[in-house]
C-alpha cells in the first residue's frame, strides 16, 4: 500500500482541537447559505434542498462542496429527495467544471465524523475535487505548500456564468 504524507493537513485538523471549537451552534455553511453576499462565501449555485459552495482550503483549483440547506451531521437525516439534489448538484458541477477546467477525473465524496477526518462535522456535505495527471507534485513534499493555480475570485465568477 502507498501512503502520501500531507503534513499541510494536519494543521487544519488541529485547529478544531479542544477548546477551539465555534460557539454558535450554526456551522460556517449554515452562515453562507443564510448570507446574501454569495460572492464573499462563495457560494456558486442555490437549489430547493442544496447548494454548491467553493472550498476555502482548496486540495485542487475547482474543489467545490455540495452542502444541505438544512444543518446536520448525520449523513442518515437526510431524506431522499435532499439525496436525490445532492446527486443531481454533482453532476451539475462536474458539467461545469469539464467545461472550464478540464479536468481528466473527479474525486467525489464526504467524511462523516471528526474521527472520519470531517473538519466541519455538525454539516454534512460533499466534496467535488477536479483531478488531473500529475496533479499532485513536489510541493507539498519538500516545502508544505499547495499550489491552486488559479485565483479563487476568477474561478468563482466563471463556474457561476456556467451554473
Amino acid at each position: 500500500m502507498k501512503r502520501m504524507w500531507s503534513p499541510w493537513r494536519s494543521v487544519y485538523i488541529q485547529s478544531f482541537g479542544p477548546g477551539k471549537m465555534r460557539k454558535s451552534k450554526e456551522s460556517i455553511f449554515r452562515a453562507a447559505f443564510r448570507s446574501h453576499d454569495d460572492e464573499k462565501n462563495l457560494v456558486l449555485w442555490r437549489g430547493k434542498l442544496c447548494f454548491l459552495i467553493m472550498n476555502r482550503y482548496p486540495y485542487n483549483s475547482g474543489h467545490l462542496m455540495i452542502v444541505p440547506n438544512r444543518q446536520t451531521g448525520n449523513v442518515q437525516d437526510l431524506t431522499r429527495a435532499e439525496l436525490a439534489e445532492i446527486m443531481h448538484t454533482a453532476q451539475r458541477a462536474m458539467r461545469a467544471l469539464d467545461k472550464l477546467m478540464h479536468p481528466h477525473g473527479y474525486n467525489f465524496g464526504a467524511n462523516f465524523g471528526r474521527t472520519a477526518g470531517a473538519g466541519i462535522d455538525d454539516h454534512v456535505h460533499f466534496h467535488v475535487v477536479p483531478r488531473w495527471n500529475g496533479d499532485t507534485n513536489f510541493m507539498p513534499v519538500l516545502s508544505d505548500t499547495k499550489v491552486i493555480s488559479e485565483d479563487m475570485s476568477v474561478t468563482w465568477r466563471e463556474l457561476r456564468k456556467l451554473l
